[in-house]
């Protein structure tokens, strides 16, 4: 750390510790220059609260550092004048003589807000800074970048794994316009979602003779379609899955990748001859996002049943993986399973002709109507992991899901064989590639290599290898974890032995601590001042209900704060605690029911 002298200016003082520590380069190994974008990014920020101003002069500082660091170097004459220049804006900067706005035009800044202080901050930073999306040009529409789209694909080729053992699952895909009258058609539906609809009325210059809906949901799409192909008990059941964008044209602020207005999803709709069958699936279908979420993303979530205020328009029930977020104490519905009974089988007259007919007194056959269900898994998945995994230094990838599980850097020192290092580099990401690692060598130049490490380690690539000159000697590659920030020494013969049991530690180990931070965030309660009490402290609060909608309601009307929604109901759990015959609801008193979740929610 700089040790901040009384007697000096603050400015005085961050440039006097600065050209300190750029004289120290070259004496240590390379990832000094690391130490020095460190100290810049947090100390100065932090004594300053300048924070965006100073990281953005400092990251131009460190772009144009020389590669050897060494101070020679940095007292040649032009790199002494980008020296002088850049801590004579840094001055500037603290006495508030450039304006943050245009410091922003400059270049693209790290990670600057802290999670537990500003989260909306700190989270839209993750997912800009990570390289998970972009912004465009429309609020709430995102952009997925490479690092998304993988995770999203590979969410997609374990789901439709899944989904093969779960039989007869075909892919088809629908059309994402839907007529005015066919979305209006079941009237508790629509009402779920007419907020949020968009439409399409004109094309070119003439209106429309109808408006048409861009697709919040497809059911009144795909049933009319279930309609015409099914006729008797031999079409059942029937199962289709689709990947595909959807519209919710959302009216309050847009989260990335949490609340957008458009977002892909996958949906599957089903039909069979019994209730049972529905039943049965609507869990098959949930275990799977339930391992989604937990063996690949590494979130660990809760499974249950959602209460009839909170369920899915139009069906009978909905189950739902729910995954909450310590930090905010929000919850945030993952993932769900509705079962919609008979109810849009009875609008849509879809109907079938049973193995044991039944006739009615005219003797015309009696066709009974199928029974439904619906699932459906969003691009929100990936935001919950950028919200749980994430730190202060960026975002963090469960190495299932990332792109690059591994990124390899070279170390040159001054002096040193770059052409050897790089082609060492390369070597060593052919040898993890053939074991089937993901790897990328970064070997941009004009980029100091503690620059490097902070832009990886903010993209959250689950491991480092940095590979130097003495490295080479040793025959040996220094690897850092991105979860813990641990280094440690391999030799080349046991690196990809290593490598491969690091990552699965590491997938391993984020779950298992998002399962720590979740259990200690459930809060037991039985009293309204202790529900109060919980909801106050950012819990996941468990309380005895009455599975009341008038209670419910009472109940997210009086936790309304200022800037804050109320509580509400986020599932009831499968796995419940003991009910005891005495035990009351924590809200209206009366004989509770079952334990269920509440808390405040995205």
């Amino acid at each position: 750390m700089f040790n901040r002298s009384k007697e000096m200016p603050k400015h005085e003082t961050l440039a006097c510790g600065l050209t300190k520590r750029i004289k120290l380069c070259g004496e240590e190994r390379e990832t000094d220059s690391q130490e020095v974008r460190r100290l810049s990014h947090v100390s100065a920020a932090n004594w300053l609260g300048e924070r965006e101003l100073i990281v953005t002069k400092l990251t131009f500082f460190l772009n144009n550092m020389s590669k050897s660091g060494r101070e020679e170097d940095v007292r040649s004459s032009s790199s002494q004048s980008m020296v002088e220049k850049t801590l004579e804006v840094a001055k500037a900067s603290v006495f508030g003589e450039r304006k943050e706005k245009e410091m922003k035009k400059d270049t693209r800044l790290g990670i600057s807000a802290k999670k537990d202080e500003d989260f909306p901050s700190w989270y839209s930073q993750v997912c800009r800074f990570g390289e998970l999306i972009t912004l465009s040009d429309t609020k709430g529409l995102y952009i997925l970048e490479p690092s998304a789209t993988k995770i999203w694909n590979t969410l997609r080729s374990y789901m439709d794994a899944e989904l093969e053992k779960l039989g007869g699952v075909e892919e088809k895909k629908f059309p994402m316009l839907i007529k005015r009258d066919s979305l209006e058609k079941e009237k508790d539906h629509i009402e779920g979602f007419k907020p949020e609809v968009a439409w399409v009325t004109r094309a070119g210059e003439h209106d429309l003779p109808t408006p048409y809906a861009l697709r919040p949901t497809s059911e009144t799409i795909i049933y009319p379609y279930f309609k015409n192909r099914i006729r008797t008990h031999r079409d059942l059941p029937m199962k289709v899955n689709q990947w595909v964008n959807v519209v919710r044209w959302e009216v309050s602020d847009p989260i990335p990748l949490i609340r957008g207005r458009e977002f892909d999803w996958q949906e599957g709709h089903s039909a069979f001859a019994t209730k049972e069958e529905a039943d049965e699936e609507v869990l098959e279908v949930l275990n799977i996002y339930s391992r989604v979420y937990e063996d690949l993303l590494a979130v660990p979530v809760i499974k249950g049943r959602k209460s009839d205020k909170e369920k899915f328009a139009g069906a009978d029930y909905t189950t739902s993986v729910e995954a909450f977020i310590p930090t905010t104490g929000r919850g945030v519905q993952a993932a769900t399973s509705h079962c919609l009974g008979q109810n849009f089988a009875k609008m849509f007259e879809i109907a079938f002709e049973d193995k044991e007919v039944k006739r009615d007194k005219k003797g015309k056959i009696i066709k009974p109507m199928v029974w439904q269900n619906s699932w459906g898994l969003s691009t929100r998945s990936i935001g919950v992991m950028a919200m749980t995994h994430g730190d202060e230094k960026g975002l963090v990838l469960p190495p299932k899901v990332a792109r690059h599980q591994v990124v390899v850097i070279p170390v040159p020192f001054k002096g040193a064989d770059t052409k050897r290092i790089s082609q060492e580099c390369q070597a060593v990401k052919a040898t993890l590639q053939g074991a089937g690692v993901r790897v990328i060598v970064d070997e941009r130049e004009n980029y100091a290599c503690g620059w490097k490490y902070a832009d990886w380690e903010m993209k959250g690539v689950p491991l480092r290898i940095e590979l130097g000159p003495r490295d080479l000697e040793k025959n040996q590659v220094r690897v850092v974890r991105r979860d813990t920030g641990v280094k440690m020494d391999v030799l080349r013969v046991d690196l990809v032995e290593k490598v491969k049991d690091l990552l699965e530690g590491i997938q391993r180990d984020l779950y298992d601590e998002s399962k720590r931070k979740l259990e200690e965030s459930i809060q037991k309660v039985e009293t309204w001042d202790e529900f109060k009490e919980a909801l106050r402290l950012k819990k996941l609060v468990l309380a005895p209900w009455c599975d009341e909608v008038e209670v419910e309601n009472d109940v997210k009307e009086n936790t309304k704060g200022e800037n804050e929604a109320g509580a509400k109901t986020l599932c009831t759990p499968f796995e419940q605690p003991e009910l005891r015959e005495d035990t009351l609801c924590f809200a209206s008193g009366k004989p509770a029911k079952k334990w269920t979740y509440w808390g405040r929610s995205y």
